[in-house]
């Protein structure tokens, strides 16, 4: 676990309990601010592959933007957007030259801390959470069919969970190059707790089991990703499970 000007970062990665091979990627750069998680598609090899380049290009990209200027809480939006975008771009580059690669992709969830502001990107169904006074909110919309389902009211949420389509995304990094980003940014409270997290997580645990396992969470925030982690697996572990965990100690103006 990793501390920073107030707030305190952890990533963990689990293969799951099915899957012989990890294709999420995760890390935190606490420097910066910046946490990345994305869920690899396309198959053996190449998922992996293509969730390693999504966050090693944003991670490149975000520092060394940082480290040749200041940190300007208006440049978050822009700095995160445009990371985002060359990581798409690094994809789709690879696929192009490696033909193993071809149809290789990546869910993406990515946020910057700085201040009392945090930005969050994202395309696809990885998720970002934010634990507030004992509450779990959602603050990402999947970017899924099953999602467009729902906002239609031809499912429900509770028929939703046992749906044979809920991996089916409509974003994805490395899919097209012209790649509709979703940004929001929120105001960051002291004691918040945020989590960012691969679907291998939510589509074992629903969203109040995922709240009462960080509730009931002891130790550090590598403790409690490691308890949201066994929960996925004591479910089932269908799918790999990554987890990245921001906890807000005090606020720098």
């Amino acid at each position: 676990m990793s501390t920073h000007a107030g707030f305190d970062y952890a990533a963990l990665t689990d293969a799951g309990r099915v899957r012989d091979h990890n294709e999420d990627a995760v890390t935190v750069l606490p420097a910066c601010g910046l946490v990345v998680l994305a869920d690899g598609m396309g198959g053996y090899a190449a998922g992996e592959v293509a969730s390693d380049i999504a966050v090693s290009v944003i991670k490149d990209v975000v520092e060394q933007h940082f480290r040749h200027r200041p940190i300007v809480p208006d440049d978050l939006w822009q700095v995160l957007v445009d990371a985002v975008l060359e990581a798409n771009t690094a994809i789709i580059a690879a696929a192009l030259d490696e033909p193993a690669y071809r149809g290789m992709g990546a869910t993406l969830v990515a946020g910057l801390f700085h201040q009392d502001r945090l930005v969050v990107a994202h395309a696809g169904d990885s998720r970002a959470y934010r634990l507030r006074d004992g509450l779990l909110s959602l603050i990402t919309r999947d970017h899924s069919v099953l999602q467009e389902r729902i906002d239609s009211g031809l499912l429900t949420v509770q028929e939703a969970r046992g749906s044979s389509i809920r991996n089916l995304v409509t974003r994805a990094l490395g899919v097209e190059a012209e790649l509709a980003v979703e940004v929001h940014e929120h105001a960051v409270e002291r004691g918040d707790v945020y989590l960012f997290c691969s679907d291998g997580l939510n589509d074992m645990l629903d969203d109040e089991e995922i709240a009462q396992v960080l509730l009931r969470a002891a130790g550090t925030l590598a403790d409690a990703g490691a308890a949201l982690i066994d929960a996925a697996n004591a479910a089932g572990g269908a799918d790999n499970i990554s987890v990245a965990l921001v906890g807000v100690n005090e606020l720098h103006s």
